[in-house]
């Protein structure tokens, strides 16, 4: 990496090669958010896990590479080509909130006004093809909720998302040339921070790359697939300490965020709607699961400015599996992979059901299983789960 991929650029707690290392890192084969951890507990720095990378993944049928040196270095280019910037987890601004999820985005690309991130937060997503009454609704309760301090956080797509996000930019704009005393908006897109997507929602982005914040996961370049919109949701979700969904239909990308919500740890409201409009199904189901049911800004507002971390909605997901520590201290045994694996199945099992199992201890299964993910045999699921990759 050049000098002029500088301090300005990168964060000054870490040393520029550890930075890099860190980009590099996420960026490899099999790499995600658990794993990325792992490697970081177990090897005390993302330039230690680079150099044992290829040794661990040596146990698949290819030798294992990291990601090239020349891609990260263009990436990084792209990042300040954006007028963006790198915010690593363990930063002092990295969002409280999104950070207490298991599987917060080690590193994400920014632009904007970060200390929105830090303010109180609410997600109003809601369908794409919406109604002309919700989409009113949504930009009205957007609107409302920046007025009363909130940073109103959404997905930029078309409908509800872009709605809220414009009645938010309104609020900011109600005082005049007055210091902006209300809330703001933050934009979680599904591609790289340099690509806007819907293409007709390409000035809207830029207002919130200029007025509000706005959060891309994926490395710039990179075009928004369908995997990239669940990642985006959760982040939408970690943001916020609850998540209204205007209107949704049956088994929508809103729902995910409402189940993701849920899973976290936080509010999830929901305004009802026609049961004679399909797009109002999502919405009466969540309420029927025990939703928040909500009918006016009002409720919203008091329902979150007394958000202790204990949701009073009573709409509940299943249980996730336990977190254990993945760093293996220098003294402790490490489990043979072939163990661990003979356990496994193409059926998902929890973690903490192989490390009851196997009578070894949680990091060397975590161990274990680290090593068969980067041989390309394991595959990771919602809720702790693994299972075997092509298994009968």
């Amino acid at each position: 990496m050049t000098q002029a991929h500088g301090s300005a650029d990168l964060p000054s707690v870490l040393s520029q090669p550890e930075a890099f290392a860190r980009i590099r890192l996420l960026r490899s084969p099999k790499i995600g958010p658990v794993t990325y951890r792992q490697l970081l507990a177990r090897f005390g720095s993302a330039i230690g896990a680079i150099e044992a990378l290829p040794e661990l993944g040596s146990r698949g049928k290819f030798r294992y590479q990291p990601a090239p040196k020349e891609k990260i270095e263009r990436e990084i280019e792209g990042v300040i080509a954006a007028g963006a910037r790198y915010l690593f987890h363990d930063q002092p601004d990295y969002p409280e909130l999104l950070s207490t999820l298991s599987s917060a985005p080690p590193i994400i690309n920014c632009r904007g006004q970060l200390a929105l991130a830090s303010k109180p937060c609410v997600a109003v997503v809601g369908a794409r093809s919406a109604s002309a009454g919700s989409v009113k609704l949504a930009r009205t309760f957007a609107n409302r909720l920046a007025q009363a301090g909130f940073t109103v956080v959404s997905g930029l797509a078309r409908g509800i998302d872009g709605a809220a996000h414009q009645g938010a930019l309104d609020a900011g704009k109600s005082g005049g040339d007055a210091e902006r005393t209300s809330g703001g908006t933050i934009g979680v897109i599904a591609s790289g921070i340099d690509i806007a997507y819907p293409s007709a929602h390409a000035k809207l982005q830029d207002q919130i790359a200029e007025e509000g914040l706005l959060i891309a996961e994926q490395p710039p370049g990179t075009e928004p697939r369908g995997q990239h919109f669940p990642s985006r949701n959760r982040i939408i979700a970690g943001l916020s300490s609850g998540t209204l969904v205007v209107e949704a239909a049956p088994k929508s990308g809103s729902l995910i965020t409402a189940r993701l919500a849920a899973e976290a740890g936080r509010e999830v409201m929901a305004i009802p709607g026609s049961p004679l409009d399909t797009r109002s199904f999502g919405c009466n189901q969540l309420i029927r699961d025990g939703a928040v049911l909500i009918s006016d800004p009002k409720d919203v507002i008091e329902l979150l400015e007394t958000f202790t971390g204990a949701p009073r909605s009573r709409y509940r997901v299943a249980e996730e599996a336990e977190e254990y520590d993945a760093s293996i201290p220098a003294d402790e045994a490490p489990i043979d992979t072939a163990v661990i694996e003979a356990m496994l199945s193409a059926a998902p099992i929890a973690v903490d059901e192989l490390i009851r199992q196997s009578g070894a201890s949680n990091a060397a299964v975590q161990m274990a299983l680290l090593e068969l993910e980067l041989s390309g045999t394991l595959e990771r699921h919602e809720s702790g789960q693994v299972s075997l990759i092509g298994a009968i």
